[in-house]
């Protein structure tokens, strides 16, 4: 950072402590988590024995406090060495904001405590095959019969599918009321008729496991609705207005990590009988990367702290900080690459990996054309009058 951004004494420890983890236990083992397509198992166990799974989950349900600013500090820290292990970690809170948000208490004291240990991972289920930035055109189906929901359907693009053990997921218990016939239920695994389909092998954050999540005649128990039935679709848009500062603060990871690479290649490497530091055309290149990421990161860290303090109305300023952070990332991962030049392209050489995985965070938890069209909305209700 070049810019202070007046954190607290805790909120230093948190980012000095989420650097340490990244550099001496992620960093040895990124790239061949990235060539496998492996899990980061062993990671997951450090990160929850440093507590860092019981982030913004209150201390009553055993977690350590704090915000989305602590999330952001934690995300963003582990992106700068790899995005794949932070989506494994973050993706456990993109499924517990539902549960803090809208949960019961019973259903808090019954599955947080577990999470803030990391006991249990978790995942938020709700992209479909014919319901990707169309979020009303869910198919999968939840029929109540007696005491239990009964689901029939087909997820995909489940970040920690297959992995994690609670799963919020979104399914339509009316298709006549469209988005307002949704309903939040809590999934665990080992449930009868949920099992997985397939593993996605992706471009990027190949550590994560993304996978299809299948329900056929699923029983759940009505106890594990959240909120109440047709509020599925409200509890989806307000648990992306608390989780998008995180892929914005993952994106700025990501960017932050590909600048210190250029920088360090670009003062090593020597054409012309010069370091390409010296070169006023490499220099502007990293000057406006520089810039760019702290104009990302400030717009991040105001926005969680907006969150943080209780404000109303989130959702513009939440897509703005993901929108700017991620296309910034796309950028400036692209600009490391061009100032490695022909080696940037080669595996050999990490920056090519900070490429593939900023891509996306222009996509997940809403593309950058969806957080237009939220910010114009916003826009329009606020001024066109």
């Amino acid at each position: 950072m070049l810019v202070s951004y007046s954190l607290t004494e805790r909120q230093v420890m948190l980012k000095d402590l989420c650097r340490e983890i990244a550099e001496t236990k992620i960093k040895p083992l990124s790239a061949a988590l990235d060539e496998k397509e492996e899990f980061p198992y062993e990671i997951i166990k450090v990160l929850a024995q440093s507590d860092l799974l019981g982030i913004g989950i209150p201390e009553k349900y055993e977690g350590i406090g704090g915000g989305v600013v602590e999330l952001c500090i934690a995300t963003e820290e582990l992106s700068r060495i790899d995005a794949g292990v932070a989506t494994s970690y973050a993706a456990n809170f993109l499924a517990a904001f539902p549960i803090i948000l809208f949960g019961r208490e019973k259903q808090k004291e019954k599955y947080l405590p577990d999470l803030a240990r990391g006991k249990k991972l978790a995942a938020f289920a709700l992209t479909e095959p014919d319901a990707g930035s169309d979020v009303t055109n869910l198919k999968t189906i939840a029929k109540k019969e007696g005491d239990f929901y009964v689901l029939n359907g087909t997820k995909h693009f489940i970040t920690n599918g297959g992995e994690a053990e609670i799963y919020v997921v979104i399914a339509t218990v009316d298709p006549k009321k469209g988005s307002r016939g949704q309903t939040a239920f809590i999934v665990e695994k080992g449930m009868e008729g949920f099992s997985f389909g397939k593993k996605e092998s992706k471009l990027g954050v190949r550590s994560s496991a993304t996978r299809e999540l299948v329900f056929s005649d699923c029983k759940v128990p009505k106890e594990n609705v959240l909120g109440r039935e047709g509020m599925g679709f409200i509890i989806a848009v307000k648990t992306f207005d608390h989780s998008r500062p995180g892929v914005a603060a993952q994106s700025v990871g990501i960017a932050q990590g590909a600048l210190e690479l250029a920088v360090s290649y670009a003062h090593q490497r020597v054409q012309f009988g010069q370091k390409i530091t010296s070169f006023q055309g490499i220099q502007w290149m990293l000057a406006m990367m520089a810039t760019k990421i702290e104009a990302a990161r400030g717009l991040v860290y105001n926005v969680a702290n907006m969150i943080d303090k209780g404000e109303k109305n989130v959702g513009a300023a939440s897509a703005m900080a993901k929108l700017f952070a991620s296309e910034v990332a796309m950028e400036v991962t692209t600009d490391a690459v061009q100032i490695f030049g022909g080696y940037g392209y080669m595996k050999d050489y990490p920056v090519e990996k900070f490429m593939r995985d900023a891509k996306v965070t222009q996509i997940y938890e809403g593309t950058s054309e969806i957080q237009k069209s939220i910010i114009a909305a916003n826009l329009i209700k606020k001024y066109g009058k």
